[in-house]
């Protein structure tokens, strides 16, 4: 079983989505950050419900 990375940190999470929602892309901060834009897209959807 391949290891697993350890959470994003909450302050990462919140940083990034403030980024898509200021009017950058998920899939250009995926290049600048780690997470894939999949997983930024899915930080929004979740950051929209909450």
């Amino acid at each position: 079983m391949p290891p697993t990375r350890p959470p994003y940190p909450p302050e990462l999470k919140c940083q990034i989505v403030e980024l898509v929602r200021a009017g950058r892309s998920p899939s250009e901060l995926a290049k600048e950050f780690e997470p894939t834009a999949q997983t930024i897209q899915n930080w929004v959807r979740q950051a929209d419900r909450d």
